[in-house]
């Protein structure tokens, strides 16, 4: 950069000779910027040799280059910019001296009086490369820009040109900063630099304050011109009220402004992106009535809204309309965007026609175009046909950009395809492509998402220690990824960093860090994290409220879960059906189904509707607390509105049936749940059934599964399952077993919960030899019994009198990594007493109470 550059430079004036100055200032200026004030004898020889355009003859002067001396000396040649910008750049071209802003701002403002503009703007963009790195610093250069003025009495030209240059580099902060030192000096920004900070603010996305700066233009009394105007409808029309925009602009029409093609397209974009299409279209016919051309961006706008609306075939027509008029061209563009709206409703087949066509009347297919297909293909989940548009890139001469490797990767991660997504980026690497952050954001979660827990830290650690800076989507990412480990402390350790990285208004942080917390039971600490999101000023969303509430319902503390609910309508933010659904199944857990009705009279005054989850939870509700009347009529009424029921909730209406022991009304239903005979395999007839008059409603929810077909649908290992516990509840241990083993011939892969059904099965009919073979048979298969087999099984000794073996198994429990339960004890202790030794019992009540059982 200019005041750091080591090879000699030359410097004219006029009727000057040239010099070379980099060897005389390291002879002859030793560095001391901190040295005191300077004499007023040296500065007065400096200055006149720098007058008199004798800068050589300083090779004659010994003196220390510092702040002191240059600010002085500027000071001092004020009004001589020549010989102020001669010492400057002497001074800043030595290897060990730098110039402080001020001496920059100073300089500046010689400069911009003399109207020496270009070296004016040169000296701007070293003083914002150099000075203005962080917000402080760039703070500290506006308050010296506004001192020197009020000292120097100019110029104000310079807080324009700072303005302006503010502006253009994104330092938004900062130009408003500048816009209103210039209102409270009284001083005018151009048109230019007021259109250039408006056009920033939104871009930025911050149309709320773009307006106010706009209300505070015409205060200033500058008229705006037609860019102007196009801004100020942008900003309403990101702020979501294009209405108001549509109103500014008759407004602007009013008071005599033109408004031109710009400004109304920016009308047909503001209601397309609203999805509005039909506005859109009346804006068109206003531009008609109002004599203003509609061009190729009118009508790409137009075909952006009806793609939004997933309207392709009409987006389309209008392509067909474009290229029949003679004065638009159709470019690549147009195309491109009728390519990406068929990809995005799945219409592939139309996608690559209107591809093949683009190529047909000329014109290139370009990356966005292929990138399009690319990622059109990965979201349908056809992957294959996704590496066929990427390889086939380099057959339209065009290269595969990030976007593209990323797109192809995001197709493969959601696969699980993790291998291949890992050698996808050796290959970007390869040719020359650098990883972006968001590279490296979706291999992290497709590693996280198939459980490579490891190979997410370590991907994690190389991008810290890479090029690329872990955004907020990184960050959250990693974070679940510890949740789903179960490492608290590393989540924890991370949730420090996340803050520390500046993160403190991120919703999606904290609420992935409330939700993890509720994950893993923590809800005490994910109280923690909400009322610390508050107080750093992050305003918490309907999901940080549903979240945290829905975690005190898991955990039974329902009263707690009101609470938020109650703090959060006081935020005027309303529950959704989500919220009420989890509230519904915290009041079944807290033992307060008595309440339910009322919640549920509420919900409806709110308007919402009950949907399926709201019908399962119900149901399930009512089935633990054995009201299977109640969660009938629920099924029966889920079905009249509409609803299909799920594999959960027919799945848990037959085992509360098993349950309660009413083996015919489960198997009736069951049997259109499973792809074998199981009515002959429990040989229950139908007359049976027809005799039992509740079997009436099992058989009606049996007719209902005939409609929906739910068997396509069902997890066949849970309803297998399922059929085996009902059998075995049922006491036909040998058709349990028979069934097992068609299943096993099928591939069926039996867990803990089938070996659990077939023990409890075996110990309950005194079979304790079957049962412990069956043990046996689990382990053989790789599966460690839980606490509930081991439980089956001493139930089984204990029923038998063989107190002595159920008492042994009792004590290698611990060896076997498990910890007696209440209902551990309680069988031995019922087994003793049945046995009559009541010291035993007595010995094993006061051991239970020891271990802080109850």
């Amino acid at each position: 950069m200019f005041p750091l550059r080591r090879k000699p430079i030359t410097l004219s004036f006029p009727s000057h000779r040239t010099f070379h100055i980099s060897t005389f200032l390291l002879r002859n200026f030793p560095q001391h910027s901190n040295s005191k004030a300077p004499s007023l004898d040296l500065l007065d020889r400096i200055s006149r040799l720098l007058l008199l355009r004798r800068p050589a003859s300083l090779n004659r002067l010994r003196f220390p280059l510092s702040d002191p001396l240059t600010d002085a000396l500027l000071r001092r040649l004020r009004l001589h910019p020549a010989a102020a910008l001669e010492f400057f750049q002497l001074a800043a071209q030595d290897p060990h001296y730098r110039p402080h802003a001020t001496s920059f701002c100073l300089l500046l403002h010689i400069l911009a009086r003399a109207k020496l503009f270009s070296e004016a703007r040169s000296l701007l963009h070293q003083l914002l490369s150099l000075h203005c790195t962080n917000n402080f610093r760039a703070f500290a250069v506006c308050r010296d820009v506004v001192s020197i003025y009020k000292e120097f009495g100019f110029s104000p030209t310079v807080f324009d040109m700072l303005l302006n240059a503010f502006a253009e580099r994104g330092m938004t902060r900062h130009a408003l900063n500048v816009f209103d030192e210039m209102g409270r000096l009284g001083r005018t920004p151009s048109l230019r630099s007021c259109n250039c900070l408006l056009a920033r603010l939104v871009r930025a996305g911050e149309g709320g304050p773009a307006l106010t700066v706009f209300e505070q233009v015409l205060k200033m009394g500058i008229v705006p011109d037609v860019f102007m105007i196009s801004i100020v409808v942008n900003a309403h029309c990101r702020e979501g009220n294009v209405d108001c925009a549509e109103r500014f602009v008759e407004k602007m029409v009013g008071m005599g402004f033109e408004v031109n093609v710009v400004v109304y397209n920016a009308l047909v974009g503001g209601y397309a992106c609203k999805g509005d299409v039909g506005e859109a279209e009346r804006v068109l016919h206003l531009m008609s009535r109002k004599g203003v051309e509609r061009n190729v961006v009118t009508w790409t706008l137009l075909m952006k809204g009806y793609c939004r609306q997933g309207r392709v075939d009409e987006a389309e027509g209008l392509l067909r309309r474009m290229e029949e008029d003679e004065v638009i061209f159709v470019d690549d563009r147009v195309y491109g965007l009728l390519v990406d709206g068929y990809c995005h409703v799945g219409k592939m087949d139309d996608a690559v026609r209107v591809r093949d066509e683009m190529a047909r009347v000329g014109l290139k297919v370009n990356v966005f175009v292929c990138n399009a297909l690319v990622n059109g293909y990965c979201k349908q989940g056809w992957i294959r046909k996704a590496e066929e548009v990427f390889r086939g890139m380099l057959d339209w001469n065009v290269r595969p950009d990030c976007y593209s490797y990323n797109t192809l990767l995001d197709g493969y991660c959601r696969e699980g395809r993790m291998s291949e997504a890992l050698m996808l980026c050796e290959e970007m690497l390869r040719e020359g492509i650098d990883p972006s952050v968001v590279t490296y954001n979706t291999v992290l979660k497709g590693l996280v998402d198939v459980g490579s827990y490891g190979d997410a830290l370590s991907l994690w650690h190389s991008m810290v220690e890479g090029d690329v800076v872990p955004n907020e989507v990184s960050c959250c990412t990693l974070l679940d990824c510890f949740f789903k480990m179960g490492d608290y402390d590393g989540a924890m350790k991370l949730w420090k960093e996340i803050l520390s990285r500046g993160f403190t208004n991120s919703t999606v942080a904290f609420n992935t860090m409330i939700g993890g917390l509720c994950k893993m039971g923590k809800v005490v600490e994910a109280k923690v994290v909400f009322d610390r999101m508050k107080e750093l000023g992050c305003s918490p969303d309907e999901i940080t409220y549903r979240t945290l509430s829905d975690g005190y319902c898991k955990t039974g503390s329902v009263i707690e879960a009101f609470r938020i609910k109650d703090m959060m309508e006081r935020q005027t933010i309303s529950p959704s059906i989500e919220m009420y659904n989890s509230l519904i199944y915290g009041l079944f857990k807290s033992r307060k189904s008595s309440d339910v009705a009322d919640l549920l009279v509420e919900l409806r005054t709110r308007g919402l509707s009950p949907d399926t989850v709201t019908y399962g939870t119900l149901i399930y509700g009512w089935c633990n607390e054995g009201k299977l009347d109640k969660a009938f009529n629920l099924y029966f009424e889920m079905i009249e509105r509409g609803f299909s029921p799920n594999f959960f909730i027919c799945s848990k209406i037959v085992s509360s049936l098993y349950k309660n022991d009413r083996i015919n009304e489960a198997t009736v239903i069951l049997s259109k749940m499973v792809d074998f005979d199981l009515l002959t395999v429990h040989k229950c007839s139908d007359k049976s059934v027809k005799n039992d008059s509740i079997s009436q409603e099992a058989q009606r929810i049996a007719d209902s599964l005939d409609k929906i077909a739910i068997c396509n649908s069902l997890p066949s290992n849970i309803v297998y399952n399922i059929a085996i516990y009902g059998l075995g509840k049922s006491g036909k241990i040998d058709e349990a077993r028979s069934v097992l083993s068609i299943l096993l011939s099928r591939g069926f892969l039996p867990d803990n919960f089938t070996y659990g059904a077939l023990i409890h099965a075996c110990s309950a009919a005194g079979d304790v030899d079957g049962a412990f073979k069956l043990r046996n048979e689990m382990l053989a298969r790789g599966l460690i019994p839980n606490i509930t087999t081991y439980n089956a099984l001493i139930s089984g000794l204990c029923k038998l009198g063989n107190m002595e073996r159920a008492q042994r198994l009792f004590h290698k429990l611990p060896q076997k990594g498990l910890v007696p339960n209440v209902v551990t004890y309680n069988i031995l202790i019922s087994g003793y007493c049945r046995s009559g030794d009541l010291n035993e019992a007595s010995n094993l009540r006061e051991k239970m109470i020891e271990e802080g059982i109850s």
